[in-house]
């Protein structure tokens, strides 16, 4: 997961007989693009834009009625009126970067705890605030943090907001296997989603952009994987994945389990409740399913051995110099300490101060507005990150979006996350008490979603746009309810990031500092969400003494078919699909290191020309949180064949596959 500011070049050479230059590099950053939590590439030169189905799901749902029922269905545009737009999704494209390593170290030496927190944030939202100029509408500026707090690189982004659907498959072949082949391979997903680019009421032109390979990757062909993988924790120390371990096992996937357990049940309502349920339900199995492959990774002897080999190869280093040990001092004793404080803090934090107690979008909007009218009238540098001078379009835009509720989904989650503040906490909880009274989880739940009209894009616009006098004059029991947990939340805030934070991100810069030291840059830092660069090949691997070939076809597909949901094709495919050669290629896995945030990276050759569609990787990869291994962790990918040849046998869309492949 290479930077593009510091690629194994001498690698590449030696083994490839590949240098990318600076044209080449220069189209890596400008075609592939970030699609909110996903990753994406431009495709043709009017702004088409390749992803995956399972990356805008939530548009899907949104864009969804019963007469239009595009998540279930598909949708195909064949005029640029029929493109739907995507309200709340955004496409980013990397402009430029700036290291502001020196800016930030200024700003905070000297500091400690919450002092020290502060002072970074106010650094950071300066340098986002300087960069955007006011362009917050089509420009967005970041100081994103590399190697746990080493590295300090500010980087500026072109913003689209307009992005609209061209076409997406139905639901049952994008997911074909559902949760059962998540993860798993052979695969055959046809997990791919083409959107579009507007600005000023026109397609936008992309002159730089992938061009398609038909054929697809070729055996020992060079491949590249560009794209914005969320976040890895390579670099913890061994005390940090300790505690990690005990919060998966004894909170995340408890909670997911409880959710799923939920969300099943919600499956049998009327719509349009089953619907929304079913759309959470693929997201929390998906999440279940990464939180216990990280569980099994780190149950693992290999990678204790190998993680506590690590740590003390380094503690070595620096002891072995004492002008570095002077500077470095010990920051594995104030992790140590650190993960005490998150065994107190972690679990209460995550209820109140991170709202998960108050499971419903009613909340997290009456928190948005609560907290945006205190942090608005403070300077940038003084306000709470999320709302930092830089970040306030985003806020707007997301709080202001019109988006479908069903208000009984939000009233039996809300009603199941309450019970569980109230179980985890105890009834005598001061906040328990304070948020309940004398009312149980489910009546609480019933009077909040019934007396609210957050729901309602019109009233939290009015609400946003009116200021201190509009929210003062709010009898919303949402915004009642933030206001009222709002100290206690805050206060829990402040001390987590003083207490753990804080310390951790202070103490990691000084392991930054050590490795800086030992090995220069010859390591990549861990995934931030930030533009990487993975190269790799076709590769398939050994499961149980046996050889997983690197393709699968069509013909597989059908053979898998049973009728049955998640094994069903789609009628298109029952009748159209027929026409499909059984021989053409479906998914295909190459030993490219990955992580959660690379769905929708397009995976190019040394031409610069898309050859595949990440949208997963195999179980091994569950482990690639911590570690990669390169014997079995392994990238799944649509290839682009079935993309095109779907596109026009079984969709009719001839034009938008002759726009993809037109040169």
């Amino acid at each position: 997961m290479w930077t593009l500011d510091n690629l194994p070049l001498a690698t590449l050479k030696a083994r490839h007989g590949f240098e990318p230059d600076a044209a080449w590099l220069s189209k890596v950053r400008q075609a592939a693009v970030r699609v909110s939590g996903c990753s994406g590439s431009l495709v043709s030169g009017q702004g088409l834009v390749m992803t995956n189905h399972h990356c805008i799901t939530r548009c899907l749902a949104e864009l969804s009625t019963p007469q239009r029922p595009v998540k279930a269905q598909g949708h195909l545009a064949h005029a640029p009126q029929e493109e739907l737009p995507c309200a709340g999704l955004e496409v980013l494209q990397l402009q430029s970067e700036r290291d502001v390593t020196a800016d930030v170290q200024q700003a905070t030496a000297g500091l400690r705890g919450e002092a020290f927190q502060r002072a970074e944030d106010a650094v950071r939202a300066r340098l986002a605030r300087e960069c955007q100029q006011g362009q917050g509408a089509t420009r967005r500026c970041e100081v994103t943090v590399l190697y746990r707090g080493g590295q300090y690189m500010l980087q500026q982004y072109e913003r689209y907001t307009d992005v609209r659907l061209v076409w997406v498959p139905e639901d049952a072949i994008a997911a074909f296997g559902g949760d059962p082949d998540n993860f798993n391979f052979p695969r055959w997903c046809l997990d791919v989603a083409m959107l579009r680019l507007w600005r000023d009421g026109q397609p936008v032109k992309t002159p730089v952009h992938f061009r398609v390979e038909p054929r697809g990757p070729q055996p020992d062909e060079l491949l590249f994987v560009p794209g914005h993988p969320g976040q890895t924790q390579r670099a913890l120390t061994v005390a940090q994945l300790e505690r990690l371990r005990e919060r998966l096992s004894t909170q995340d996937i408890p909670a997911l389990s409880e959710s799923r357990g939920l969300l099943h049940l919600l499956t049998q309502r009327p719509e349009p409740t089953r619907t929304w349920a079913l759309q959470a339900l693929s997201g929390t199995e998906n999440g279940l399913k990464v939180q216990q492959g990280q569980l099994q990774a780190l149950f693992s002897p290999a990678l204790w051995q190998l993680k506590r080999q690590e740590e003390a190869a380094l503690k070595a280093h620096v002891q072995a110099r004492p002008a570095l040990r002077e500077r470095v001092g010990d920051p594995w004793a104030d992790i140590e300490r650190a993960q005490q404080a998150r065994r107190e803090l972690e679990l209460v934090h995550g209820l109140i101060a991170d709202g998960r107690a108050f499971n419903a979008a009613h909340f997290q909007h009456a928190r948005t507005l609560v907290r945006g009218m205190v942090e608005r009238a403070k300077p940038d540098g003084q306000r709470l990150r999320e709302f930092s001078e830089s970040a306030l379009p985003v806020v707007e835009r997301r709080l202001k979006a019109a988006a479908p509720v069903d208000l009984v989904f939000e009233r039996e989650r809300l009603e199941w996350s309450l019970t569980r503040l109230r179980s985890l906490l105890g009834p005598d909880h001061p906040v328990v008490r304070q948020v309940l009274g004398v009312r149980s989880p489910g009546q609480l739940a019933r009077e909040l979603i019934e007396g609210s009209r957050l729901h309602e894009a019109a009233e939290r616009a009015r609400l946003w746009d009116g200021g201190p006098a509009a929210l003062a004059a709010s009898t919303d029991p949402f915004i009642a309810l933030v206001q009222a947990i709002e100290a206690p939340a805050r206060a829990l805030r402040e001390r987590f990031e003083a207490e753990v934070s804080a310390v951790e991100r202070q103490a990691a810069q000084r392991l930054a500092l050590a490795q800086f030291d030992r090995d220069g840059r010859s390591r990549y830092p861990d995934a931030t969400g930030t533009l990487r660069l993975s190269h790799g090949v076709l590769q398939g691997w050994q499961e149980g003494g046996q050889a997983v070939p690197t393709h699968t076809t069509v013909a597989g597909v059908r053979a898998r078919h049973t009728g049955a949901a998640p094994f069903a094709l789609p009628a298109s495919w029952a009748a159209q699909g027929q026409r499909l050669a059984a021989e053409l290629p479906f998914n295909f896995v190459t030993d490219h290191d990955i992580i959660g945030g690379n769905s929708g990276s397009p995976m190019i050759n040394r031409h610069g020309r898309w050859v595949g569609l990440v949208f997963d990787g195999n179980r091994h990869s569950l482990g690639g949180s911590f570690f990669y291994d390169a014997a079995v962790n392994r990238s799944v990918s649509v290839h682009p064949a079935v993309i095109l040849e779907s596109l026009r046998m079984v969709y009719g869309g001839h034009a938008l596959a002759d726009e993809i492949l037109s040169q």
